[in-house]
Parts: C-alpha cells; structure tokens; sequence
C-alpha cells in the first residue's frame, strides 16, 4: 500500500515513477509492527553503460520522455548523450521531504467515554494520551465544551511527523447541545485564518501548517442510526474539514448488528447530503483489499492500550470471560483498515483536499470581500490593479466615513433637539409648580396672619380682663383692711371711756 501510494503521488505530478526499494529501518516508536511501513530508499538511475546498451532503471524500464496522460515519444537512441537525470527527480523530491518533516492536524470529536484517547494511542503505536481522571456528572454540571490541541514530534524510519492532536472535551456532555459545535467551526476557521494571514506575509518562509486536516467522528454505538447531533454537527462541518465517521466500541455490537448500524448510518449521510471522506483511490490499480477497506466505511473500531501475549506472540487487545478482541484483527474491527487508508495510503490526500477545497473555499470567501464583497471571485477582480483597488477601497471608507459622520451630526442634532425640548418641557412644569407652590404660600402666610391678629385681639382682651379683675381685688382688699383698721380704732376708743 505504502508504495502505490507514492506511485500515485508521484504520478499526480507528472514524474516518471520506478520501483520502490525498503530499507530495514524499524519502528522508532512503540513495538515493531510487520505492518509498519519502512522508509523508501534512494532511487538512483543507471548510468548508460560504454558497451552501447541502453539506459536501464530499477524498474527495469528504459529512459524516456511520457508523461501520463501525453503523447509518447520516440525511445531515446542508446548512448550516453541520450540520459537527463531527469527521471532523479522524484528522489530530489524525496529527500526535501524527509529534510523538511512532514505537519498533520487530527482533531477528534465525539462524546466522553468513546475511546478517543485510546483510538489515539492505538494508532501512532505510542502513548500520547496518558491515563487521566475522568470526572463524575456533578462536576461536569455547568461546564461548556473546550477545544485543546496538543503537538508532538514522532519518527519513523528517519521521517519526522509534527502530529497535532485537537481534543474537544465537553462535546455533546449537556442536556441542551444547541450550538455547541460553534467552538469547533471558531477553531477551524481560526487556523485558516492564521496560514491566511501567514502567507499574506512579506517573510512566508517559515509557514507553519496548523489546519485541522483530518476530524474523527466517534459515533455512540447506540445500533438505531445517528443522533441529532450527529447530523448537525456533520452539516455544519464537512465542508469546512475532512470527517470520518468512527464507530466508537464496535466490541459491544454483533457482527449483523455493526453491518446494519453502517448501513443506517450510511442511508441516513445520504438522506441529509453530508459531504464524509470517502478516501478516494489513488491508482487505477487498486487491488480488491484496498476496495475493500473502502467499503468499510464508517469504520467500526476497538482501541486498547494494553498488551496481551496470546500464544506467545503480543497483541494489542481487551479481554473479556468469553475470549480477545484483537485491535489489528481485521475480522474483529475495522482498526487496521483505518490505519492503513488514514495514515499510510491517504495522509497526503487528506492535506491535500485540505488546503486544495476547503482552505480555498475559506480564502476565497476572505478575498471577495476585497474584491467588492460578491461570493465569488471573477477574472475582471483578479485583473485589477493592486494599487487601484488600493485607492478604490480608500475612497470607499472616505465615503463611509463622511456618510457615518452625516448620520452621527443628525442624530447628534436630533440627540440635542430632544434635549432642548424636554428641557424646556421640564422648565415649564418647574415654573408651574413653583407658582402653584407660591400661591399656596401666599395663602397659608394669609391664614396664619388672619389667626396671628386673632390671636393678638384675643390676648389684649384677656390682658384688658386679666387687669380690670386686679384692680377690682386691690380696691376690695384696700377697702377690707380700712375696714378693719377703723374697726380697731372704734374698740381702741370703746375701752378708753371705761376709764
């Protein structure tokens, strides 16, 4: 598989394509695996020999100038005048690569207890994710989903891999999911924005390639079809990224139960139009196991990060009572057929469909709008001066501003109109009920003056009374003590006469 997919990739470019030699290079990573694919050894071609025979390559083919797909052209004459060296290139290509490394972004999604960390660990042979602490439904209660990525350098037969995986925990964890898959398109468009903006630079030699490139969709292996949110979230997604749907835990389904569970599941993508990755061929040799593996679409996998020995030899695999689920067995899950169309026959493709559809789907909406804001780009838009297009943009703001200054002065005016007349409004009711306050202050100082000479008239007449009933009572006394003083004078007289 590992060599027809580099034959397909070198025939997508037009170079001639020999026999792929393997190196005995082993796994760097995890244990070895027979299945592993070892890295391609430099192609070399034969120097043309002095005795006059003709220019022989590893594939046994002769030197020569077709193309897939043009004319052929006449077989060079024998000699050494007659080799290029330009059927090297595909070792020249190569080589880059190897030097350069190689960048994939696997996001995974799907609800908590699936097996994404574990799927994650079975496929690259080595422990990304180390066992954690899963929280109880009381502490989940209130939280909202998160998106984390993490990256991680892996190599394999002298290639490098800057493998980033994008987590979402908390998806599809609440009672109302509504929108929840908002914090994942975000996430998206976020790193098509940042290679946008990357390649936009004046220095673009140092483009780091963060797009999410590939989205594993673990589906709950519930055997009735998708849910809800299962569609919705495949809808607004698959033509933004790359989906698979996963059958997560396949062990707990029968074999009739898992087909019928693929077929619901494949009826219902087709009755809602979802755009899924089909994994496309990449020869038109395809041997029947590759088509096989096609149709196992969506797959149906068991991951496990435990190492069992059954008859001396280690398998990855779960024990259970009643026997071994076998993660590389193909008759127990469809695991090998993902790893092999995921990462070994399609890794390419899928960075490929990447930043050929989507990437230029989200760059395509982003320049129209520099181009007049239509949602499409014509040929008279690309034509155009940058300079004046430039200009143009700059006499548009003008515009806008002065228009949105206009609009900003009436609805000052307007602002201050209102202002004024509320105001005024507000002046008048003062001054009505100031004069209302005044009259009823005129009138109570009336009353009160009214009872105050009242009250003085009042007072004078008791005075007038209180003075009269005095002198009444000195007159009546005076008059009672000259009484009694005469009366003295009478017996003071009466006594003398006895004498």
């Amino acid at each position: 598989m590992a060599s027809k997919e580099g034959h397909g990739t070198l025939k997508r470019l037009g170079f001639p394509v020999g026999s792929l030699k393997r190196s005995k290079n082993k796994n760097s990573i995890g244990s070895p695996s027979p299945t592993t694919p070892r890295a391609p050894r430099e192609i070399l071609p034969q120097s043309p020999s002095d005795d006059g025979n003709s220019s022989i390559y590893d594939d046994g083919s002769e030197g020569s100038s077709v193309v897939d797909g043009g004319p052929a052209t006449p077989t060079p004459k024998k000699g050494l005048e007659n080799y290029v060296g330009f059927a090297n290139l595909p070792n020249q290509v190569f080589r880059k690569s190897v030097k350069k490394g190689f960048q994939f972004t696997l996001m995974v999604v799907g609800e908590s207890g699936l097996g994404k960390s574990t799927l994650i660990n079975s496929l690259f042979l080595t422990d990304i994710y180390t066992s954690t602490v899963y929280e109880d439904a009381a502490a989940k209660f209130g939280k909202t989903m998160t998106v984390n990525a993490s990256t991680f350098e892996l190599k394999e037969g002298g290639v490098r891999l800057q493998l980033t995986v994008v987590d979402t925990p908390g998806f599809g964890d609440n009672i109302d999911n509504t929108d929840c898959w908002n914090s994942v398109i975000q996430n998206i468009e976020a790193k098509f924005e940042d290679y946008l903006n990357a390649e936009s630079r004046v220095n673009r030699t140092t483009v780091q390639d963060t797009r999410v490139h590939c989205c594993l969709y673990f589906i709950a292996p519930t055997g009735h079809g998708l849910k809800p949110l299962d569609v919705e979230f495949m809808k607004k997604l698959h033509n933004k990224v790359n989906i698979v749907p996963v059958i997560a835990k396949a062990d707990t389904l029968t074999g009739d139960e898992c087909n019928r569970f693929k077929q619901q599941i494949l009826k219902e993508i087709e009755d809602h139009q979802i755009n899924i990755y089909r994994f496309p061929p990449l020869s038109d040799d395809e041997s029947e196991n590759d088509l096989a593996a096609l149709r196992r679409i969506p797959f149906a996998v068991v991951g496990s990060n435990t190492v069992l020995e059954v008859g001396g030899k280690k398998i990855r695999g779960r024990k259970y009572p009643w026997g071994i689920v076998e993660v590389e067995n193909i008759e127990h899950c469809d695991f090998i057929a993902l790893r092999n169309l995921l990462i070994r026959t399609h890794m390419q493709d899928l960075i490929d469909v990447t930043n050929d559809v989507h990437y230029e789907n989200f760059r395509s909406e982003r320049l129209s709008v520099l181009t007049g804001g239509g949602n499409s780009i014509t040929s008279a838009a690309l034509n155009i001066n940058p300079m004046e297009q430039i200009e143009r943009e700059r006499e548009d703001q003008e515009k806008k501003l002065k228009k949105m200054e206009q609009e900003m002065e009436q609805v000052f005016e307007m602002k201050v109109k209102e202002k004024k007349k509320k105001l005024k409004d507000s002046e008048a009711e003062f001054n009505r009920k100031f004069d209302v306050t005044m009259k009823t202050l005129e009138q109570t100082k009336k009353e009160l003056e009214d009872k105050r000479r009242k009250f003085e008239e009042e007072r004078n007449q008791f005075d007038n009374s209180q003075s009269a009933h005095n002198l009444d009572s000195s007159r009546s006394s005076s008059r009672s003590s000259l009484q009694k003083v005469a009366d003295k004078d009478k017996k003071k007289k009466a006594k003398g006469g006895f004498f």
